[in-house]
C-alpha cells in the first residue's frame, strides 16, 4: 500500500461535510426544463476547476404498470440527443411544485392511456449525479383500467404490452438502456 492510500474505517452517515467550495456561478443556458451553470469551484485536492453544472425544473417520473396477470406496458420513441430508437417504461417530467404521485398518474395516462387506483413508489435515484441534480422517482401502478391517451406535441410512441418478465429480459440483453426503465425494472425483479 503506498501512502498515497488512506484506509479508514468510516460510518456512511457522518459523511455529510461538503469538500466542494464553490467561487462563482455563470448560467449559460436556460430553458423551460433546465439551466446549465458554469462553476468554478475549488475541488476537493484544493485546485481551481471549472464545472458545468445542469439544474432542472422537473423530476424524472416513471411508472411500471403492472395488471393482475404481471404483464406491464413500454412506450417506445425515437430519442433526439442519443440519436436513437428507445423502448422504456411509461415516464415523463414531473414539475418540482405538483405532488410526484399526480404526475406519475398524468403522464401514465398520457402515453397509455391507463389510470391506475393501487399506487406504490418503488424507488428513487439520482439520473446522473456528476452533471446534474436531475431526481427520478419510479412508481408500480396497480389496479389498472384503460383509458384514452393524450399525446403531448413532442410524442410519437408506440405502446406495448408484455410479460414484465420479457421486460425485464429485455434489460438484461441490452434493448432497454434508459436508466430509470433499467433501475425500475431491475428493482421490481428484486423484490419479486
Amino acid at each position: 500500500m503506498t501512502d498515497k492510500v488512506k484506509t479508514e474505517t468510516v460510518n456512511r452517515l457522518a459523511i455529510t461535510d461538503n469538500p466542494w467550495k464553490p467561487q462563482s456561478s455563470t448560467k449559460i443556458f436556460e430553458n423551460p426544463w433546465l439551466t446549465l451553470h458554469e462553476d468554478k469551484v475549488i475541488n476537493p485536492g484544493g485546485g481551481l476547476s471549472h464545472y458545468g453544472k445542469i439544474n432542472f425544473k422537473n423530476l424524472a417520473i416513471g411508472i411500471i404498470p403492472l395488471d393482475e396477470n404481471n404483464n406491464t406496458w413500454l412506450v417506445g420513441q425515437y430519442r433526439y440527443v442519443p440519436d436513437c430508437y428507445s423502448w422504456e417504461i411509461p415516464m415523463g417530467g414531473g414539475p418540482l411544485n405538483i405532488a410526484p404521485l399526480e404526475s406519475a398518474k398524468r403522464e401514465l395516462k398520457e402515453e397509455t392511456g391507463l389510470i391506475a387506483s393501487d399506487w406504490q413508489e418503488l424507488m428513487k435515484l439520482h439520473t446522473s449525479n456528476s452533471v446534474t441534480d436531475e431526481r427520478g422517482l419510479v412508481y408500480i401502478a396497480r389496479d389498472l383500467r384503460q383509458g384514452e391517451t393524450e399525446f403531448e406535441e413532442t410524442e410519437d410512441l408506440l405502446i406495448q404490452k408484455l410479460p414484465l418478465e420479457e421486460a425485464i429480459e429485455r434489460v438484461l440483453n441490452g434493448e432497454i438502456t434508459d436508466a430509470l426503465s433499467v433501475c425500475g425494472l431491475l428493482k421490481l425483479k428484486c423484490l419479486i
